[in-house]
């Protein structure tokens, strides 16, 4: 049985000449990744590295100038699979505002199931169940622009859930959202994955959301420069800043205490972890 969810092939992408006649450059160049069913990928890099420029490519709203995207064996680049492409793969971007189209919170939701010409019965069951599971089914009736940044957030990610796609990409979606708002979507996002068995592709920079992935696929310039579970990548500390990248707080201190001749170990990505690490380096003292 083929595990596979996305398999990406030598992938090369580049927006057509601008105004001015200046030929294209490679956005993407020859990028290959295979995201398998039911994993968490964390997609790190800086402004212009390529990251939300691939995570279009997952769903076809984008297509490749070269390679592949496979999509649950489908190839994004037959237009007749379009529609059945977008079943499957679900889209939540950083801006809610921009996926907000209704005045009512359950029309909103139901916006995309309609579409997608799934009878009404089922639609109910579907936007009540997706309502619940972003904890925003008693706002059914309010109105979105009067929710704040995370509980329109919630709102978008139910219109995603509503059309229960196998998996969903997730383009900074924290970006404009305080703490609780972050954690608020981290939590569902962990939901989606634990609970529902859902195929999770995160774009982000903030380090601890990329810290709960399985895997953490660096970008720089266009192509995939590291890729790896969260406590291998984030022991490349220097390799990660020279990027203009960050790591966790926890990774953070440890390395600076091992610079300092500190024994302990760079794999401590938790908070506990990294109490528990330093606790039994003072002990043995």
């Amino acid at each position: 049985m083929d595990d596979t969810a996305i398999k990406i092939e030598n992938l090369t992408f580049f927006y057509n000449s601008d105004e001015e006649g200046r030929a294209p450059e490679d956005v993407l160049s020859n990028v290959s990744l295979n995201i398998e069913k039911g994993s968490f990928i964390a997609v790190l890099g800086h402004n212009g590295s390529g990251k939300s420029t691939l995570a279009r490519h997952l769903n076809a709203l984008l297509l490749p100038k070269g390679g592949a995207v496979t999509v649950f064996g489908m190839d994004t680049k037959d237009e007749e699979l379009t529609l059945e492409i977008r079943r499957r793969v679900g889209m939540v971007f950083q801006n809610p505002d921009n996926q907000i189209v209704s005045n009512v919170v359950e029309e909103d939701v139901a916006f995309a199931p309609e579409n997608l010409g799934i009878p009404t019965p089922e639609i109910r069951a579907r936007v009540d169940e997706a309502l619940k599971t972003v904890g925003m089914y008693e706002f059914r009736t309010h109105a979105p622009h009067l929710l704040s940044g995370g509980q329109k957030q919630r709102i978008a990610i139910a219109g995603v859930l509503a059309m229960r796609p196998k998996c969903v990409v997730f383009d900074e979606p924290t970006a404009m959202l305080d703490p609780q708002g972050r954690r608020d979507v981290m939590e569902i996002i962990g939901r989606m994955k634990n609970e529902m068995g859902s195929t999770v592709i995160l774009i982000t920079h903030h380090m601890e959301e990329a810290a709960m992935a399985d895997t953490v696929v660096v970008m720089s310039d266009g192509k995939i420069v590291m890729d790896g579970a969260p406590r291998e990548v984030f022991t490349h500390v220097e390799e990660l800043e020279s990027l203009g990248l960050t790591v966790p707080g926890t990774v953070k201190l440890m390395w600076e205490l091992r610079k300092n001749g500190v024994d302990v170990p760079l794999g401590a990505l938790t908070v506990n972890e990294c109490a528990n690490a330093l606790a039994a380096h003072f002990q043995s003292k």
